[in-house]
């Protein structure tokens, strides 16, 4: 049997697989057009609802090369583990997934969804293995 990191793609899946249906339960009771803090607001109480530490705002320090060079905070994180971004725009599109990105390569999260509670619902998975955070980045 393989193990948890033995295909990076499904880390942490089940937790995500739950992370979506809270997803899904929030947007078809609320549907499109609220602040992404309401819908921040309310992933949050469902997750917690079905036992799912949601912890908002979370404040993270960027480092480089180990030393402190900002922070920010990160809309939710699950369980420790997944970073979750909401937006609640028409239209998302490469800024967001960047985002996102940076996020998880200046942490220890490997896991990131960027759920778009936009027109349509529209959720998008993001792995950055911290193995790949050892690698040299690109000038």
């Amino acid at each position: 049997m393989m193990g948890s990191h033995s295909n990076p793609a499904f880390l942490h899946s089940g937790l995500t697989d739950r992370i979506l249906a809270a997803f899904y339960d929030v947007y078809n009771e609320l549907g499109y057009g609220f602040l992404e803090s309401i819908y921040t607001n309310a992933l949050a109480l469902q997750l917690t609802r079905w036992g799912v530490a949601a912890a908002r705002e979370a404040p993270v320090e960027v480092l480089l090369r180990g030393e402190p060079v900002g922070s920010y905070r990160m809309d939710l994180v699950v369980n420790d583990r997944i970073v979750v971004e909401v937006k609640s725009s028409r239209l998302i599109g490469a800024a967001e997934e960047r985002q996102l990105l940076n996020y998880l390569r200046a942490t220890r999260f490997e896991v990131g969804l960027l759920l778009h509670f936009g027109p349509a619902p529209k959720p998008r998975r993001f792995v950055f293995t911290n193995e790949m955070k050892t690698r040299p980045m690109d000038g």
